[in-house]
């Protein structure tokens, strides 16, 4: 074999050599790099999110590694800015309707903790990481003294100063809260309202969004025209006759059925 033969039979080892290798390191997968561990305060953000988009439903109780979040949330000032981002939707949205002059354009209102609040009480519940106990709460709510949500007597005046029918539905037990929430709404400015309406007998045993959809049946049945509906939970604004539009307040520390 000659020199020129040679030296070609060993160039096209060493690049048959090169191909090998090189097949070789490409055929390896890199190591995956690990995800970085979630913190608390981006966990409970997602958290929020599912439930006030309504992904989550049913849930009991605020996750524990939450209680710092959801208290820097409702007592940090997020909370009363994104109420009043909402309000400011509904008045964008209310001025643009034209009244009839036959007194039956309406409005839907919930009452706890969308015109009056109960964050005193859920404070010493740490802000829902402790499960609901009924008979604290009408404790709570016997005192009488919820304050006004911050905002919505100011939404809350401006419908009824419009000429808007405004009915205040709520899950209360008409007969031993009736008289007593009456009093609240007066003493925080909620007055002028059409008509108050808690739960009677009639309704026992009946969700959220049950009763509430019937309440709202009858009135559409007597002739009135439902054009907004507030609530902070979303079995206020789920079922029948649930108005031309819907509005949800922000609320991460109880979950009404």
């Amino acid at each position: 074999m000659n020199i020129r033969a040679m030296m070609k039979r060993t160039h096209e080892a060493f690049v048959l050599l090169f191909l090998a290798l090189l097949s070789k390191a490409t055929s390896v997968k890199p190591c995956p790099r690990p995800s970085p561990p979630q913190s608390d305060s981006s966990f409970c953000l997602s958290w929020r999110l599912a439930v006030e988009t309504n992904t989550m439903r049913g849930w009991r109780t605020v996750p524990i590694q939450c209680f710092r979040y959801v208290e820097t949330y409702m007592i940090g000032g997020q909370y009363e800015r994104d109420i009043d981002f909402i309000v400011g939707q509904v008045l964008s949205y209310a001025i643009g309707i034209a009244l009839s002059d036959d007194g039956m354009d309406a409005w839907i209102l919930d009452v706890d903790d969308t015109c009056i609040s109960n964050l005193f009480y859920y404070k010493s519940k740490r802000y829902g990481c402790d499960p609901f106990d009924s008979s604290g709460f009408k404790a709570w709510a016997m005192t009488g003294g919820c304050p006004a949500v911050p905002g919505m007597l100011g939404l809350f005046s401006k419908l009824v100063n419009s000429g808007f029918k405004v009915f205040m539905v709520t899950g209360r037990d008409e007969a031993t809260l009736g008289q007593i929430t009456t009093a609240n709404l007066h003493d925080q400015g909620f007055v002028g309202y059409e008509r108050l309406i808690l739960r009677t007998p009639v309704y026992k045993g009946q969700s959220a969004v049950v009763y509430k959809s019937n309440v709202r049946r009858q009135l559409v049945e007597q002739g009135y025209r439902i054009w907004g509906n507030i609530g902070d939970q979303w079995t206020d604004l789920q079922g029948d006759c649930v108005g031309n539009r819907t509005f949800k307040l922000p609320n991460p520390m109880y979950f009404v059925p």
